[in-house]
């Protein structure tokens, strides 16, 4: 997911879809583990998107905090 993409969601959308990153990223680790995984680019791609997402969702909480001393 780009950048853009996630900031047009709102707050409560961005925490949902971390959430359910976090799950496949859980998810991917396993199968990793068991040898069931082929495609382990899927684990880079998800562990890059929940970054993303903490960094917007960190921007967006200096956003508001700047707001509210101004």
């Amino acid at each position: 997911m780009k950048p853009a993409e996630i900031r047009i969601l709102s707050r409560k959308e961005i925490v949902a879809k971390l959430a359910d990153l976090r799950q496949e990223s859980m998810n991917l680790r396993f199968q990793v583990v068991s040898g069931q995984l082929t495609d382990f680019s899927r684990v880079k791609e998800v562990r890059r998107d929940i970054a993303r997402m903490e960094t917007i969702l960190r921007e967006m909480e200096l956003k508001s905090q700047q707001e509210g001393e101004a």
